[in-house]
């Protein structure tokens, strides 16, 4: 019942995906670890799509198969959105993330941007307008033609610590392209079993010879590494759950938590990248911040004036975007809270001793975890989501 059930799911996912593509709006599908592709007719319409998932999900509810329920439900929410529902931020978030947006308390934020600090500091960095600009000044600046060529060189380089501590030994065939896109995003990464593509957005893309190794870390020995590592298990064994990553699905807190603090746990001892990790869940600490007070109602000049004090050095137009992008995008909705809530548990188990960082690992190269999943290897933990 279970694979047959799986199975009839990411068929219409597929055809979902497909029709998606056709109007030339963001694909279902960002990855796909599935042993067996085929070539689906799209749906007619998103109200197709939606009601042939809400029959999948019954059916599923009434089998007693709660995983799949969850997976289905998340597609239906993101469903429903782009065709206007409009629910609650938390209750969209819970069921597409698979966490409760509750945020991080304004004291909290102060220990990580103090944290932050003192990371910049011992790299002679001081705090203020001009912090980003001198951090890449001192990290020392790369032409955009030769990044492709230091990125896969820093992926070399870093690739054995990575699967000495993830337990990956999966082949992977990576494709990196550059592109220019008006997007939120500097990187994208998707494809299909072991062959990940890589695009670099050189509109927003800035690299030092420190970003090459994070970006190295992120997005090739993050994601494109644990997609393959996931695939290869696929191909291996009839596991029981969809084989189709979605971004606006609650597995997406996972895989952007564990790429964005994969320095803490393969390079701890590089202060270079470390403080890159540091500023870095400062940032995502105040744009989920943002996110939940721009829900609640707060005045957009206000959040600006928040976000412009919290962060001195990010301009109008990064501000407008975030915003934009957390209140005006179906898809950005949902899955911009993954970064917020995935860095800050995945950088808490790195930090805390004693924390359960192997079994958790190990694992997560071998299956996409919800939040609910990854708390049950480290009960005594933080809540994903919450501080």
């Amino acid at each position: 019942m279970t694979r047959q059930l799986r199975d009839t799911a990411e068929h219409v996912l597929r055809a979902w995906n497909r029709y998606e593509i056709e109007r030339g709006a963001h694909p279902v599908i960002d990855y796909d670890c599935s042993p067996i592709t085929s070539d689906v007719p799209a749906v007619d319409n998103r109200l197709e799509a939606l009601q042939r998932l809400s029959e999948l999900k019954a059916e599923a509810e009434a089998g007693g198969d709660t995983a799949l329920a969850t997976r289905i439900d998340a597609d239906i929410a993101y469903c429903a959105a782009l065709l206007g529902e409009h629910d609650s931020l938390d209750r969209y978030v819970r069921r597409t993330q698979g966490c409760v947006p509750k945020g991080w308390s304004d004291e909290y934020l102060q220990q990580h941007l103090e944290r932050a600090q003192h990371c910049l500091a011992a790299l002679g960095i001081d705090w203020g307008p001009k912090t980003l600009t001198d951090l890449m000044e001192a990290e020392g600046p790369l032409d955009a033609s030769v990044s492709a060529d230091a990125i896969r060189e820093a992926a070399a380089d870093l690739e054995p610590s990575v699967r000495a501590a993830t337990g990956a030994t999966a082949d992977y065939d990576l494709t990196i392209e550059s592109v220019d896109v008006d997007a939120y995003w500097s990187y994208w990464l998707d494809g299909a079993g072991q062959k990940p593509r890589l695009r670099i957005n050189l509109r927003n893309a800035r690299f030092t010879q420190v970003v090459a190794r994070q970006f190295a870390l992120h997005e090739i020995l993050g994601h494109a590494l644990q997609f393959a590592s996931i695939a290869a298990r696929c191909a291996r064994e009839d596991v029981p759950w969809i084989r189709l990553c979605s971004v606006h699905s609650p597995n997406q807190v996972l895989f952007e938590g564990l790429a964005q603090a994969m320095p803490l746990f393969v390079t701890p001892n590089d202060e270079n990248l470390t403080a890159r990790v540091r500023l870095d869940h400062y940032h995502q600490l105040v744009r989920g911040q943002l996110h939940l007070a721009l829900a609640a109602g707060e005045p957009i000049l206000h959040l600006a004036e928040r976000a412009r004090r919290n962060v001195p050095y990010w301009t109008d137009a990064q501000i407008a975007d975030l915003l934009t992008d957390r209140g005006a995008n179906t898809l950005l909705r949902s899955y911009m809270w993954s970064y917020s809530a995935g860095i800050d548990w995945f950088a808490r188990l790195a930090d805390t001793p004693g924390a359960p960082v192997q079994q958790v690992l190990s694992a997560v190269y071998q299956a996409p975890h919800t939040p609910d999943e990854l708390m049950k290897y480290w009960p005594e933990g933080p809540t994903i989501g919450a501080g």
